[in-house]
């Protein structure tokens, strides 16, 4: 059994979803988590989630959105992270690369997020890009203030210094399709160098499908290769990924568990 730990299910339609879910049972996908991006997107995953007991989710807004409306305070975050189907906060976190919100709001927001997830006691999904020196401070400044809390650094495509110190402060980290594509050598050197029990498999669908359906729309059936290259980065067998890290995500997650 695999666990989609990041997906965008609302992505797809209404018509699309079951087609979806019963393609992703088929490979061997048992649970997905699909992933908040704003606050008024967030509030319309719980009930979705509802309708299919394999299905949880996160809210959360990411370093996209975070100027468009007012950053949430960690008890907002908190109270909606509540709910029995939400068992992380995030998509949040800095993204350089696109640059889509002021730095200095992306930051705020992201620490917003990271009290709200202590207060909570669930996860927090970070998105990184082109940010690891600041990712990292904040994490260590965040973590020195009130304590550690449990994170993952979602679809990663970092450098090896933000994998280590993500590791460092009891990180998680969740490799994406991106780990096979031909010129992502480095990242599956990373990949093998990550202890087995913070590895976690996602797909990020509908983006960034693995190879051998790259440049298509992703689904979380996919998701089974990724955890195959996986596996041969660690000398392991499809099956023994699959085992450990669906453990992971029970271990992360604890409200998946209950």
């Amino acid at each position: 059994m695999l666990v989609d730990s990041h997906c965008h299910l609302d992505y797809f339609t209404p018509l699309e979803l079951p087609g979806v879910l019963s393609r992703a049972a088929a490979a061997g996908v048992a649970e997905m988590v699909t992933i908040g991006t704003t606050l008024a997107q967030s509030a319309l995953l719980p009930p979705m989630t509802e309708a299919y007991p394999n299905l949880w989710c996160t809210i959360g807004v990411h370093p996209h959105h975070a100027a468009e409306a007012p950053i949430p305070t960690p008890e907002t975050l908190a109270a909606m992270a509540a709910h029995p189907r939400v068992i992380g906060i995030g998509e949040s976190g800095l993204d350089y690369f696109y640059d889509r919100s002021p730095r200095d709001i992306q930051a705020d927001n992201f620490r917003a997020h990271i009290r709200g997830a202590r207060v909570a006691g669930v996860p927090l999904c970070i998105h990184a890009r082109d940010a690891d020196d600041d990712i990292a401070l904040i994490l260590k400044e965040e973590r020195d203030r009130e304590g550690g809390f449990d994170f993952l650094l979602h679809c990663f495509s970092s450098t090896r210094r933000l994998a280590e110190a993500a590791l460092e402060m009891g990180g998680y980290i969740s490799f994406s399709g991106i780990l096979t594509f031909p010129r992502s050598v480095e990242i599956r050197e990373i990949a093998r160098d990550v202890p087995l029990d913070r590895l976690l498999v996602e797909t990020d669908a509908p983006y960034l499908a693995p190879v051998p359906f790259r440049g298509k729309r992703n689904e979380p059936a996919w998701v089974a290769h990724t955890a195959k290259v996986l596996a041969e980065v660690h000398d392991l067998t499809p099956e023994a990924i699959a085992a450990l890290t669906t453990a992971n995500f029970r271990k992360l997650f604890r409200k998946a568990a209950a």
